[in-house]
């Protein structure tokens, strides 16, 4: 570090416990960052690599307010799973085989925001972003309810990102308008959901609500669509997704359809990756 950087960092020191004094900063889960990312072809295993040995952290986990975070891969065999065939989301629905997500602390997703902009401009300057790569479906999103299998006797939402769970199904429902959407939210946490987890592989289920991202955002990360109807599901499993497809997840749509509230644009199995490893990218193809 330079005389002049080492300056700069000892004047500016003493923000960082005037920001730590103020503000909320209790244990709920209120916002989260889900990222779905298709890296270019030939371009996997450096991708992955860039990701995890860096970005993860510089991107997301040592910044302020974010406080757990897990990556996640979908396969060959996974992404071929996916429907419906013309989704909303991902375009072919194959798109998009590695998936982010991240908890941020609750009340704190304007701060939050203001560091990240900042920092990965920062990162752009660093020539630290790895370029070839297109972003399917990234979001930050707020908090609107978590429903649990076990009436919550097992990990809470608070500590999904860091339980072992064994697999992911994303699902994006879309309401029919901006003002019914909180009827659709409604049905979903007080019948549906209850309903499909009974029995079910999955240990909860947390919803949220797409935020649009702030107008000096990164160029390559496209606007935000479906900000006033889209409902994002995080479906949190204990088993690998293709145990229990057919059964559970191959259906996701039939009972939305059924209640006449909106309309399934995306449905997505993953699993975990493996930190500190390549596995899984000879598989994406």
């Amino acid at each position: 570090m330079t005389d002049d950087a080492t300056h700069a960092a000892e004047t500016h020191s003493h923000l960082y416990a005037e920001l730590a004094a103020v503000g909320p900063y209790g244990g709920d889960l209120g916002h989260a960052l889900i990222t779905m990312v298709e890296p270019h072809p030939g371009r996997e295993r450096e991708y992955n690599r860039w990701y995890e040995d860096d970005h993860f952290i510089a991107g997301a986990m040592a910044m302020p307010w974010m406080y757990a975070g897990r990556r996640w891969v979908a396969t060959r065999e996974l992404q071929l799973l996916r429907y419906p065939e013309k989704s909303a989301v991902a375009q072919p629905v194959t798109a998009g085989c590695y998936i982010s997500t991240y908890w941020i602390t609750a009340g704190r997703y304007a701060d939050h925001m203001r560091w990240t902009v900042s920092i990965n401009k920062r990162l752009n300057r660093d020539h630290r972003v790895f370029q070839d790569r297109t972003h399917i479906f990234t979001a930050f999103q707020d908090h609107v309810a978590t429903v649990y299998r076990d009436g919550g006797n097992g990990p809470r939402d608070i500590h999904a990102l860091d339980h072992p769970y064994a697999g992911l199904v994303v699902q994006v429902i879309a309401s029919n308008s901006p003002d019914s959407r909180g009827d659709l939210l409604a049905w979903l946490r007080d019948e549906h959901l209850p309903k499909r987890l009974e029995g079910s592989p999955a240990a909860m289920v947390t919803v949220f609500t797409p935020t649009p991202l702030p107008l000096d955002r990164m160029t390559y990360v496209k606007q935000v669509e479906g900000v006033g109807t889209r409902l994002t599901l995080l479906w949190f499993l204990q088993h690998d997704p293709r145990d229990h497809w057919r059964e559970h997840f191959a259906d996701l749509d039939t009972a939305v359809r059924a209640s006449g509230l909106g309309d399934v644009q995306f449905v997505a199995p993953f699993i975990p990756t493996a930190p500190g490893t390549d596995r899984y990218t000879d598989e994406l193809r």
